[in-house]
């Protein structure tokens, strides 16, 4: 199974069971956004995006045995946002997830999209 493929096509589709499913137990998150993670936050801001944003593609994307890094443009009404993102995957599942936002185009263009 495509893990990083499942999980892109997963989150950008607004599928959050989906999301649920792939990220391992003790998935580990991190993210450069002014408040604090774990894995349902995570779940959460993701499906923000998938619901308010016009579109979510990927723009680059590094694939290796063990993980992926992709770039996303966050397509909002009124402007975009990138993140950068690193998976790490293991036994078919994602166990480390690292966001890094373009902050001030989020905050922007996404406004209250998390909780600071």
């Amino acid at each position: 199974m495509d893990v990083v493929g499942f999980w892109t096509r997963s989150w950008t589709s607004d599928d959050p069971a989906t999301v649920r499913r792939l990220l391992a137990p003790d998935v580990e998150v991190e993210w450069n956004l002014d408040a604090p993670v774990d894995d349902e936050e995570l779940v959460q801001v993701q499906h923000r995006i998938a619901a308010f944003a016009d579109s979510v593609a990927v723009l680059d994307s590094t694939l290796a045995d063990d993980g992926a890094t992709l770039v996303y443009d966050l397509v909002a009404p009124f402007g975009s946002a990138r993140m950068v993102e690193f998976l790490v995957v293991a036994d078919g599942r994602i166990t480390e997830v690292r966001q890094i936002y373009d902050v001030t185009a989020t905050d922007r263009y996404f406004p209250g999209l998390y909780a600071n």
